[in-house]
């Protein structure tokens, strides 16, 4: 179940990235241009949080039955020495929470507003700065933090 867990995560991550930077490009397109905020954005708004969502419950259930998170609960005082179980024990699953909270509050403001151009700006503000800190959490085989491949 483990290495299915590792690969379903790391492989949904994928998704997560494409309909984000698809979500950004159509409201930044919506905003700069004055468009009409179609069924296909919020379609696209509606997508990008669910696809989060979903990587949010894989990432828990990973979490709990990853052994490197165990490890590190299990012998806090000595783990918190190593950046690696630091990283995976605590800093990268308080981003990625932090990164969907933001995606689904910039899905409910976007939806609630009124003027096309107010629901483009609240996606394009909230999701980017979502996108960076999922980015920034990511360990990216080029990460200076911690380091995974593309692929597990």
């Amino acid at each position: 179940m483990y290495q299915t867990l590792t690969f379903l995560h790391s492989t949904f991550r994928w998704l997560v990235l494409l309909s984000l930077i698809y979500s950004i490009y159509r409201a930044c397109k919506g905003y700069f241009s004055a468009g009409k905020f179609t069924k296909t954005d919020n379609s696209v708004r509606h997508w990008t949080a669910t696809i989060a969502h979903i990587q949010l419950v894989l990432g828990m259930i990973f979490y709990i039955k990853s052994p490197i998170v165990q490890y590190f609960w299990k012998n806090l005082n000595e783990a918190k020495a190593s950046f690696d179980l630091l990283f995976f024990g605590l800093i990268h699953i308080l981003m990625m929470i932090t990164a969907v909270i933001l995606i689904t509050i910039g899905s409910a403001l976007a939806k609630r507003k009124s003027e096309d151009r107010d629901k483009f700006k609240i996606m394009l503000i909230w999701f980017i700065a979502a996108f960076v800190i999922i980015f920034i959490a990511i360990p990216w085989p080029f990460s200076p933090f911690v380091n995974r491949p593309y692929f597990r």
